[in-house]
């Protein structure tokens, strides 16, 4: 399997345990580069990572700080001064924004074949690189064994949509 750089989107899915298709989809491509010892991150992506597990979901410290730890004994591009002031041509250049711009010039000094983010338009290309949307069917990867169900509507807005549907059309007074 080529070499693939993850963003943080993907790796937060993975890690959410949520009955949503982009948690299933990101959780099987993690662990097939995992496997395979593919999988490449940055030091952006641990650190993006462990401040929306803990702050925006909630997880616990030590548990983020586990799964932070997991990822960073895969491939990590580390920053420096030069590494961000070429990132920041790369954003003038192809019109990014400077966090995408790490994340594309990570993927391109580790010499990556994918990049892996719903961030990005799919399909696009910088050099040899080209972004891959995970949780949209791509050649790049097999589609899952066992075919994915939709989660089930929540109970409140089936409830609410069941009632407003038998509720008779309003009187209007007329003129």
């Amino acid at each position: 399997m080529s070499r693939a750089f993850f963003d943080t989107n993907v790796v937060v899915y993975a890690a959410c345990r949520t009955p949503d298709l982009r948690h299933v989809a990101a959780q099987n491509l993690l662990e097939r580069h995992l496997e395979e010892g593919s999988m490449v991150v940055s030091t952006q992506v641990l650190q993006e990572t462990y401040s929306v597990l803990t702050r925006k979901m909630r997880l616990s410290g030590p548990a983020v700080l586990a799964y932070v730890t997991h990822l960073a004994n895969q491939e990590v591009v580390p920053s420096s001064a030069n590494f961000v002031l070429r990132a920041l041509g790369l954003a003038q250049r192809h019109q990014l924004s400077v966090w995408d711009a790490l994340m594309v010039l990570a993927a391109l000094e580790s010499n990556c074949a994918v990049l892996y983010t719903e961030d990005l338009q799919a399909g696009m290309r910088f050099g040899s690189l080209e972004v891959v949307n995970p949780f949209t069917l791509s050649a790049h990867e097999a589609s899952p064994a066992a075919p994915l169900k939709a989660p089930a509507p929540r109970a409140r807005r089936a409830a609410s949509a069941a009632a407003a549907a038998s509720k008779p059309a309003p009187h209007r007074p007329r003129k």
